[in-house]
């Protein structure tokens, strides 16, 4: 049986690779991805990234450890540990605070190398994701990604769970950009998700951001995630081909086999997206891998670790994330981290770190995270798309109830009556009404100038006690004029 094959990248601009390209069977990488190492493949941006900037990446590819020659290839391995010093040295050069998405926006469904392919020739939608859960790990131990539905709404997250990790915020914000392009790869290039959630500052200007996702985006959250109506998890993948889904099937097996001893790698992979919920027990962690307690005890024994210390190292991962990219509150990390009150956080938190959560975050807090470059002439897009439904239900990235309102909101347009439109607060989640197929997002409002017929006095209320406002915009056309987007 022939091998399969990575296809080279360089595709720009938004170009759909062809059906030709995605289905070359030829021969594919024949290494496992060795422990503290990482598949470059959407890193491989960086190098045109720094180009679009002015400046020369060999000096800085070479001052983060690595040959520049490596990066002729998606396929190459560097450590993991090498990419996070590259993403900080890159933010130092280029003063730009959204580099990683930069660098996602440039990717594509085939930056994910072999699991890239598997998707593009996945039955579903809902295949394709969950064959990228699955595995992933074979070209990447940085991100685990993560696909949760409830009810109507799917949330499909990504974390940096390696310990100590440079630069969580911009890798983070790569993979999730990624992320968008690859699902338009299989869905159509006009898919958006019902809204965006960043676990990072909110920079200065928030457009570039919006620019890409075509949807609300909220930062300092205490995830980073698509949200989407789980009915699109349905949707079949046109052009799939089944016998070369099979054979990429097989090769990635082959793949996970010849992997090493990982089990203590595999163990934090599982806890950094279980964490934040009530499934992190040892029992649950042993059921889910359909093995006995005493034997998930002896396997991490064996490999120098106890399960306990894992679980203690990812909680301190998570916490040392958010307090140094984010502003979410201590009792908020608390209760995502499954603490009772934040007073048990910050003695668990000084027994780790030997200081306290908020000494922590004086101290490592990331320092210009409002201020934002992009080089000139750097690629534009639409910034039109559908709001669906929200994620009211979901645990993790329920609305807080007690933020003051803002005046920036996000403003939504029905198609079929285009004088109904409405606000919702920027840190709200999307009302469920306000559904792909019968609404569109319009951009976001910032005020004091208001859109036509919205009055701030009347809007107010309803935006704090309901979450939205319905206002009429009668004779406008097209785009709400008088919006930033």
């Amino acid at each position: 049986m022939p091998e399969v094959a990575d296809i080279p990248l360089g595709l720009r601009r938004g170009r759909p690779p062809s059906r030709a390209a995605q289905a070359s069977p030829v021969a594919a990488p024949a290494r496992a991805l060795p422990a503290g190492y990482v598949q470059l493949g959407m890193a491989k941006e960086i190098a045109p990234t720094l180009r679009a900037f002015g400046l020369d990446p060999d000096p800085i590819i070479q001052a983060a450890g690595l040959d520049p020659r490596l990066f002729e290839d998606g396929a190459n391995l560097i450590p993991h540990r090498a990419l996070g010093r590259l993403c900080a040295l890159s933010v130092s050069h280029t003063q730009c605070r959204h580099f990683g998405l930069l660098v996602g926006r440039r990717a594509t469904i085939l930056s994910l190398g072999l699991v890239g392919r598997l998707m593009l020739h996945s039955e579903t939608f809902g295949d394709a994701l969950r064959g990228l859960v699955a595995h992933l790990s074979v070209q990447d131990r940085v991100i685990v990604p993560s696909l949760d539905v409830a009810g109507d709404t799917a949330v499909f997250s990504h974390a940096v769970y390696q310990p100590g990790m440079e630069s969580a915020d911009q890798i983070t914000d790569g993979a999730i950009a990624c992320a968008v392009n690859a699902i338009r790869a299989l869905l159509g290039a006009d898919w958006a998700p019902s809204e965006v959630l960043l676990a990072r500052g909110q920079p200065a200007d928030t457009d570039p951001y919006r620019r890409h996702f075509r949807a609300p985006v909220r930062f300092d959250q205490e995830m980073a995630a698509l949200v989407f109506p789980s009915r699109c998890l349905e949707r079949r993948i046109a052009g799939a081909d089944p016998l070369l889904r099979t054979m990429l099937e097989e090769r990635i097996q082959q793949l996970k086999g010849a992997q090493g001893p990982e089990f203590p790698d595999d163990i934090r992979r599982l806890l950094r997206v279980r964490l934040t919920s009530d499934r992190c027990s040892a029992d649950a962690v042993a059921d889910l891998l359909t093995i006995h307690r005493r034997t998930l005890t002896r396997r991490l024994k064996d490999g120098g670790s106890g399960y306990r210390d894992i679980s203690n190292e990812i909680r301190f991962e998570i916490a040392r994330q958010l307090l140094e990219d984010t502003t979410v509150s201590l009792g908020e990390i608390a209760a995502a981290l499954g603490y009772s009150e934040a007073s048990a956080f910050t003695r668990a938190f000084r027994r780790w770190s030997g200081e306290t959560p908020t000494a922590w975050r004086a101290k490592h807090r990331r320092d210009g995270q409002r201020s934002s470059h992009e080089p000139q002439g750097g690629p534009s897009q639409s910034a039109t798309t559908r709001g669906e439904q929200s994620m009211k239900s979901h645990p993790i990235a329920a609305n807080r109830a007690n933020e003051a309102i803002e005046l920036r909101s996000n403003l939504f347009r029905h198609k079929w009556q285009p004088d109904l439109c409405c606000a919702v607060p920027e840190h709200h989640p999307v009302p469920n009404f306000v559904t792909g197929e019968q609404w569109d997002f319009e951009g976001t409002w910032e005020g004091p100038i208001s859109p036509p017929g919205l009055n701030p006095t009347t809007a107010e209320p309803g935006m704090r006690f309901n979450g939205f406002h319905l206002f009429q915009s009668v004779g406008t056309h097209g785009r709400l004029a008088l919006m930033r987007v």
